[in-house]
C-alpha cells in the first residue's frame, strides 16, 4: 500500500452531483498494491489515525487527529500504485485488480473509522475532482 497523507485546512472530492468534504484534517489518497492484505491496511489505519501532524501551542507538530478535532477524507487513487521508471507511459503491472482493491479498500475504510470515527470518502473507480488547501505545506508518504 501506498498512501499520500496531507494535512488539509479542507478538502473535497466530487463525481457528478456526489460530494464529499471535510474541513482542518487529512487527505488521504491510498493506493492498493498486488499483495496488500487486511493486515496491511489495519496498519496504515492505525498509523494514518495516530500520526501527530498537527501544531502544538510551541509549534511543533505534537498534535492528533483527536487533539484537534480533525477530520480524513480518504480516496482510493490506484495511480499511485503505477511506476514511471521505465518509458515515458506508466504501468500498473503492481495495481490490485478492481474488484479486489474494492473489498479492500473499504476494510481499510472500516479499520479507520475503527481508529477515528471521522472519516468520509471518496468514490471507488470513479473520476473525481479533488479540492484541498494544504496546510503548510505538510505531506507525507506511507509506503508498507
Amino acid at each position: 500500500m501506498k498512501a499520500v497523507i496531507q494535512r488539509v485546512q479542507r478538502a473535497s472530492v466530487r463525481c457528478g452531483a456526489l460530494e464529499a468534504s471535510i474541513g482542518p484534517g487529512l487527505l488521504v489518497l491510498a493506493g492498493l498494491e498486488t499483495g496488500d492484505t487486511e493486515e496491511t491496511c489495519a496498519w496504515a489505519a492505525a498509523k494514518i489515525a495516530t500520526l501527530r501532524v498537527f501544531e502544538d501551542g510551541d509549534g511543533k507538530m505534537n498534535l492528533g487527529l483527536q487533539d484537534v478535532g480533525g477530520e480524513i477524507l480518504a480516496i482510493s487513487q490506484f495511480t499511485l500504485a503505477g511506476s514511471i521508471a521505465r518509458g515515458r507511459r506508466p504501468s500498473f503491472d503492481q495495481a490490485m485488480a478492481p474488484d479486489a482493491a474494492r473489498v479492500l479498500f473499504r476494510r481499510f475504510l472500516d479499520l479507520l473509522k475503527a481508529q477515528h470515527p471521522r472519516v468520509k470518502s471518496g468514490f471507488f473507480q470513479e473520476h473525481m475532482e479533488v479540492e484541498l488547501v494544504n496546510d503548510g505545506p505538510v505531506t507525507f508518504i506511507l509506503e508498507r
